[in-house]
This record gives C-alpha cells, structure tokens and sequence, in this order.
C-alpha cells in the first residue's frame, strides 16, 4: 500500500511536498485512497460528514488560507473529522514557491491533531486517476502478501494444520479491509475477527442455509457470504461485513483469503482424519506389544514408523495430567518425542498418557526422552507426576508396563513428581546377549530346576538381596523369618555366601537378566561364559569410563578408596586402617564419588554399578568365578 513519502517520491509528477519536515510516523501513513474537494464545496456544504480511513483529502482550486473567516471554520471541522476517521493527510494546491499556504492557526490545529499538511503545486489534471492508482496499488499489494501466504502455505504444508492459522489469516483479512469476519461449518465457528463478529453476521449464514444460496451469494451490498468447500460439501462459510460497500479492491482481496481459508480447512480436516488413523494405528501396535505380538506390532507399525519397534530392548514411562487435559498431555508428548517413541493414551485412565522408548543393543538409553518428558510434567502443573519402567525385553512390555504404573504412583507422592528407574537398568541392557542369559541361567539354575521353589525366589531374592531382611519383609509383606529363610535357601543351593556384597551382586544380576529380558529360545550346551567376558564387551567399558570420569578429575584418589572399601565387603572401618585414613574420611571419599557417579552406594544396584565401572575400566577389583558356582569374589 503506498504512504505519503512513497507518493512523494514514485509520483513525481504530482509535485507534491511537506509543509513542515515530515516526520517518520508521517512519511509511512498509508493512504487508501484520494478525496476530492474545492474550497466552493466546502464553503457551501461544510466538511464531509464521513471519510474513508486512510484518505488523502485534496482541496483543489486557489483561495487564500490567510483570510480568517468561514474557510478557517470549516477547516477546523474538517481536521476535527480526519483525526475521528483517521485520514491519511491534508493536501492544498498552492502556487509553485509558496512556502506556508496554511493560517498558523490551521498549521498548530493539525499538529495537535497529528494530521500531516502537504502541498502540490501540480494542476487538478495531474490528479486525475491517482485514485484508482491507488487502489490498484492496494490490491497488488494484497495481492502479493497472499501469494506471499501461499508460498508459505506450498513450503510447509504440515503448518496448515495448526488450528491457529485460520484464525491468524481471519485476523489478518479483518485488519486490511476493516470488516467483521467469520469462518463457519454446520458444527458452529472455526474463526472469527473481531470477537462481536459470530453475533454480527450469525443472521447472514443462518439466511443462506435456509435459502440454500448459491456458492457465492451476497447478502447485501455490505455482506459477503463464500463458500470455502464448494467441491467437497463440507459446508465451510467465510462471512465478511462491514459499514460500507465492497468495491472491486476488496473482493478481489476476498477472493485470495477465501482461496487461502480453503486451503487450511481442507488440511485442517485431512490432518484430523490421517491423525485419527495414526492414533488407531499405534493403539493397536501398543496393545501387541501388551500381548508379546511383536512381529505383528512391527508389521502394524510398517508405515507410520518402519524401523520404530526393530529393537530387542525397550522401556515404558506413565505421565499422570491433570485432570480433563489427556488429549493436552497426549499433544505434548507427541510433539516432543513422538518420532523416536511410541505414544499412547492410557485407555483405562483420562489423565494418563504411555510412552514406548525403544531402545538399541548395545547402546545405553537416551537420557534426552526422559528429560523431555520431566519438562512436559512440570510444564502441566503439580498435579502431573512422571513414573518409568526399567528396560525390559519387548516381549514383556506388560511387566514394564505394570512397574511404569505403580512407579508413577509413587512418583506422585514426591516433592518433584518425578521418579525414573534407570540406574539399575543401564548395564543390563549393555550386556552381549544371549550370553549373558546363558550366564544367569548357569548361576541360578539351582534354583531354576523346581517350578514351584523358582516362582518363590523370583518373587522374594530381588527385594531381599537389595534390603536388610527387616526391610525387605515390609516391602513384601512377609514376616522377616520368612524372608531370611528362603535368602539361605537361596544361598545353601547356589553355595554362595549371600551376605557378602559381592555374591548378592551377582545373583541380583543375574535375576535381572532373566525376569527383565527373554531366554534365547534353546540355550548352549556348552559352559556358561564367565563374568569377566561379559563385562570385556566394549559398550561395557565406555559406559564405565564415561560413569568414572568425574571422579578422576577429583584431586582425591577416590577411585582407591573405593577399590580398597569393595575389598572389605563395603566395611569402612578396615578400610580406613588399611588405607591409613580416618573414617570420616573415608566416608567422605565415598559421598563425593557418589555425586561424581550419581549412585547410591547404600543400594546394591549403586555399588554393583561401581564394581562394574572399577572393573571394566581399570581391571580393579578382579572378578573370579567360584568353582562351585560362577559367583563373584573381589581379590583386592
């Protein structure tokens, strides 16, 4: 649209000039169009009662601006109407040279009014025609910021989806030609600009459904009703109104955002549709995977993610939203780690949310999913909260499921809603496979030869190896005799002594491996591995001098600290004599390699993962195999 200091400089021959230096807010006024008038017709009618906004007005013919009299009067009105309307600027033909054809008076008055005073010295022939100009500028302009709004539409075609774009381009129409807008389906309003505009022009769409109109009707010489859908019968209306007639300008601008508002109803609806459909897709491969189908939960999955569920290992996160706001919290979670998860919603709940993070062999999972996922909980508010699984074999994602859910009920009763069962994990996954089933197989085949002793000690040994008996019995509400009963059991079959932390590391992994994962379909005859082969694969060993290297750049050694406390079976007191240190000391060391490792060595999951890393990194401490059972024992 062109402003006062393009007309100034692209029409030449309008020889047209500020009075006063324009400012910047003057040289950019837009100018709509161009009104004529002579100081005749104002001296015998007054001023106009209405203006366009945006209007140039032009006062054509010689009078002298130096009489006081009537013509000041009525150009005091006519200021007074430019500032009501927001006209564009004043304009007087005056002769070539002349410096100040304006009354002082007439001069301050405008100032005040912020309405900038020029003057032409060009004859009334020169002006001829500026208006059309001008409209034809306008329509160019519009023309191209659609084409512009197209092109963008072309290059990202995914946007046009986004349920604030039609109500951006309802607000955009609205602005230019100063009209009320309404965008309508037979279901009610998708968008409208400004907020009175649903009531304005309800009574114009309600006449077309009964008269049943034709695609483009016109309900008046102020109202304009579109059909945006005229092939597909969807029954979209853009509805536009306002106080004064449509010239050629405007429908021509009509046209382009009807064509435009088209466009983004038509993806609105098809994204809706392939959404739904995706949606039904991932439900039905989450439900196979619920079911151990997991050849037909990849096959399901084929189309919308090929390679999404080509992994061995996966794990489950739970987001709980708040109440009424799944289909939030589902959005969310789609958007942040929908291309490399599996996301659902959790069918028996309308808060929660399920998240599926596959996870490769031989690689440690992505702590980037379930950061993201702690930013969307605490983004939702403190009702949500955050619960994961350990990594299990996607054939058992049922079991995962059923921890995800019962950690995120816990997580729910903690300060930061949050609770991720990755830690104890981490290495599991790490492992080579299937030898490391067939090493757990090996050391718990004792307890594996009766089906009945085997479901008692699946249910019992991970809780009582991880807690004192007093604990473990209250976590699995048994008396504390049952408990230390069945641990010695445990222990007289496998001929370890499962009160040294060293044995009980090793039966804990190796019940991780087998109740966490599948046993390959037929096991080897052959001996099991040793151990010390397993922990001598290569991701092994980056994923301990990764967990070590924070703890190296300590100016303490507390890697030998460490390495002289597992000797001890985790007893601080030797630990100290032999080291020569006090004991607070050598708790000290341990506190601050646990921040540098971010472990908990009074949980067997954090010293086994030490162990592991002292090891795999630095052959310290030496992990042999017991001749009557491959266990564990540390040879400082």
């Amino acid at each position: 649209m062109p402003t006062l200091g393009s007309l100034s400089t692209s029409k030449p021959e309008l020889e047209l000039a500020f009075v006063s230096p324009g400012t910047v807010s003057a040289v950019s006024t837009m100018v709509s169009s161009v009104l004529t008038v002579t100081p005749e017709e104002l001296l015998e009618s007054g001023a106009p009662d209405a203006l366009p906004e945006g209007a140039l007005v032009l006062i054509t013919g010689t009078v002298s601006f130096r009489l006081r009299g009537r013509i000041t009067t009525v150009l005091d009105v006519l200021l007074e109407r430019m500032s009501r309307d927001a006209s564009a600027a004043l304009v007087v033909h005056a002769a070539p040279g002349t410096r100040q054809p304006f009354p002082q008076v007439i001069a301050d008055e405008a100032a005040r009014r912020g309405i900038p005073l020029l003057v032409t010295s060009a004859s009334p022939e020169a002006w001829e025609g500026m208006h059309d100009e001008i409209q034809r500028m306008r329509l160019l302009a519009a023309e191209r910021r659609v084409a512009q709004l197209g092109a963008l539409v072309q290059e990202l075609p995914a946007q046009l989806a986004d349920p604030r774009t039609m109500q951006r381009i309802v607000e955009w129409l609205a602005g230019v030609l100063d009209v009320q807008v309404l965008v309508s389906d037979p279901d009610g309003v998708l968008a409208a600009a400004p907020a009175t505009a649903a009531e304005h022009l309800a009574g114009a769409i309600i006449r077309q459904s009964v008269d049943n109109l034709a695609t483009q009707a016109t309900a008046g010489p102020h109202t304009q009703l579109i059909s945006l859908t005229p092939a597909s019968g969807a029954g979209t209306i853009l509805a536009v109104a306002r106080r004064t007639p449509f010239d050629t300008a405007d429908l021509g601008v009509l046209r382009y955002a009807a064509k435009l508002l088209g466009l983004v109803d038509q993806a609105t609806r098809e994204y809706h549709a392939v959404s739904v459909a995706s949606t039904a897709v991932r439900n039905a491969a989450f439900e196979l995977l619920l079911v151990g189908e997991v050849s037909k939960a990849r096959r399901v999955m084929a189309n919308l993610a090929p390679e999404l569920l080509d992994v061995d290992s996966a794990r489950i996160f739970a987001i709980e939203g708040p109440p009424g706001r799944q289909d939030v919290t589902l959005r969310r979670c789609i958007a942040a780690v929908g291309r490399h998860t599996l996301v659902v919603r959790d069918q028996p709940s309308d808060r929660r949310v399920l998240i599926v993070q596959p996870i490769s062999a031989g690689h440690p999972p992505s702590y980037t999913i379930s950061d993201q996922l702690t930013h969307i909980v605490q983004a939702l508010g403190p009702s949500a909260s955050l619960g994961g699984s350990g990594i299990y074999s996607v054939n058992l994602l049922a079991d995962a499921l059923h921890e995800a859910l019962t950690v995120q009920r816990f997580a729910a009763l903690q300060p930061d809603s949050v609770a991720l069962s990755v830690h104890d994990s981490e290495l599991v996954t790490l492992l080579p496979q299937p030898e490391a089933q067939q090493w757990a197989h090996g050391v718990l085949k004792p307890l594996m030869s009766d089906p009945m002793q085997w479901e008692t000690m699946r249910e019992t040994l991970p809780t009582a190896l991880a807690f004192p008996n007093t604990v473990a019995a209250r976590r699995l509400r048994l008396h504390r005799n049952t408990v230390a009963r069945r641990v010695a059991r445990a222990a007289e079959l496998l001929s370890m002594n499962l009160g040294m932390v060293t044995d009980r590391i090793a039966v804990a992994l190796a019940m991780e491996l087998v109740t966490h994962r599948d046993a390959p379909s037929c096991l080897p005859k052959c001996d099991p591995p040793q151990l010390t082969n397993l922990l001598a694969a290569p991701p092994v060993k980056v994923w301990a001098e990764t967990l070590l290297r924070p703890a190296q750049e300590d100016r303490r050694d507390l890697l030998a600290t460490a390495q002289s406390w597992l000797s001890f079976d985790t007893h601080v007191e030797p630990t100290a004599r032999k080291l020569e240190l006090s004991e607070v000391t050598v708790r000290s060391h341990l506190r601050a390699l646990e921040k540098h490792m971010q472990r908990d060595f009074s949980t067997l999951p954090g010293v086994r993962d030490l162990m592991v890393a002292l090891h795999a990194s630095h052959g310290h401490p030496v992990f042999t195999s017991n001749q009557h059972a491959p266990g564990l024992s540390v040879v400082a």
